[in-house]
């Protein structure tokens, strides 16, 4: 279908996803970028679900948390790469409307989900290290299962939210997305609708989303570093400050990448292409290496699963 200059939503079947503008022969190597970053989210993300699940040693709720939060890193992903490398190698680099529609929905839930998470994450180490007699009072796996599932709940809605403002609107001008995926910005760019309840919602929702969980991560962060603060022995500040750093890595990644991208300037399309990039794929790919490389336990638990098949072959 070629593009109108009037028309409603419903008769457009299917978007062009620019993807990266460079000369075709790069294409090649941005495929293989991808293939290989992508690669390694699979691999270490796949890789500490596995440990976890596999050592009982890490049946606690920092783990179980960590779980989850590879589980989203792996899946919001793969609702982006797998759809960009097929359109590197491509001259038709199109998204059908539904297929549009989808990615949106899936990636809104775990980028959402994932925000929420990393504050119940924050939660249970401020209880860790500042009530640390009362922590399995406190983070009971009861607790621990209804945060994930009211992250889920909360990536869910919002997402739903999002597509049905995002995708009601009329496609008047274009169907050409200057993105490798289906971002809520550049679709909204060529609609030639009002957008004002799209804006409105979209606020509302940031508000809702970031607003919270800046704050549950802030100021258990303001307690943490009180608390250890307050401990005399350098080696039992360097101990606390171990089980904290971990998260605070994977948070200033994800929420750094993120608030540089909205930063950015409308008028540099590239660069804000670059910076998904990062919270798409590089900041997923970082996150295991981040625990495992950082966490003494996740070490073991590796060493243990090694030595046992070592011992089998």
């Amino acid at each position: 279908m070629g593009d109108k200059g009037a028309g409603n939503h419903s008769d457009v079947t299917d978007f062009i996803l620019v993807g990266f503008r460079v000369r075709p022969e790069l294409h090649i190597l941005l495929f293989l970028l991808f293939l290989l970053v992508y690669g390694m989210v699979l691999l270490g993300n796949i890789s500490m679900i596995g440990i976890i699940v596999t050592d009982s040693q890490l049946n606690t709720p920092m783990y179980f948390f960590l779980g989850n939060l590879s589980f989203i890193d792996l899946f919001y992903s793969t609702v982006i790469a797998p759809k960009a490398m097929v359109n590197f190698m491509s001259e038709k680099k199109t998204v059908s409307f539904v297929g549009c529609a989808a990615q949106f929905f899936f990636f809104a839930l775990f980028i959402v989900t994932e925000g929420f998470v990393l504050a119940a994450m924050a939660y249970d180490r401020f209880i860790a290290i500042c009530n640390p007699l009362l922590y399995s009072v406190h983070m009971s796996r009861r607790l621990c299962t209804q945060l994930v599932a009211g992250s889920y709940f909360c990536g869910w809605v919002s997402s739903i939210l999002q597509v049905s403002v995002t995708f009601s609107v009329s496609f008047c001008a274009s169907r050409v997305i200057d993105h490798f995926f289906c971002d809520s910005y550049q679709i909204e760019k060529i609609s030639c609708s009002n957008l004002f309840v799209n804006k409105m919602v979209s606020l509302s929702l940031a508000t809702c989303i970031i607003l919270p969980t800046v704050v549950v991560i802030v100021v258990s962060y303001m307690y943490i570093v009180t608390t250890v603060l307050k401990i005399p022995s350098s080696e039992g500040r360097k101990k606390a400050f171990s089980t904290w750093r971990s998260h605070l890595g994977v948070v200033s990644l994800l929420y750094g990448t993120v608030s540089f991208m909205y930063l950015t300037p409308p008028s540099n399309p590239e660069l804000r292409k670059v910076v998904s990039v990062f919270y798409i794929l590089v900041t997923p790919m970082l996150n295991p290496l981040i625990y495992s490389l950082r966490n003494k336990d996740v070490k073991q638990a590796l060493r243990k699963i090694l030595w046992k098949k070592k011992s089998l072959s």
